[in-house]
């Protein structure tokens, strides 16, 4: 029963997982093992991708926090451009 619900498991991962499992190993037959070690770095590059875009997000309210209050400030004087030279 358990090693059943094991192997069920390793399966469906293989099914959702099909198109990794297929640029890293094309025609060897996979191992258990092999299913996991690809379905957790899968899932890591997920995790890091999903940081870099929150991180991202994150950066881009504080920069529109940070010009809405200088915006604030400066509302009096017309506004100015930066020019390097």
């Amino acid at each position: 029963m358990r090693r059943d619900r094991i192997n069920s498991s390793i399966e469906q991962l293989k099914m959702l997982l099909k198109d990794e499992l297929k640029a890293r190993q094309p025609s060897s037959k996979l191992e258990k093992a092999d299913v996991l070690e690809m379905a957790v770095a899968y899932l890591k590059s997920k995790t890091a991708e999903q940081s870099y875009a929150d991180g991202f997000a994150r950066c881009l309210e504080e920069t529109a926090r940070f010009l809405s209050a200088h915006n604030q400030l400066t509302t009096d004087k017309p506004p100015q451009l930066w020019r390097p030279w």
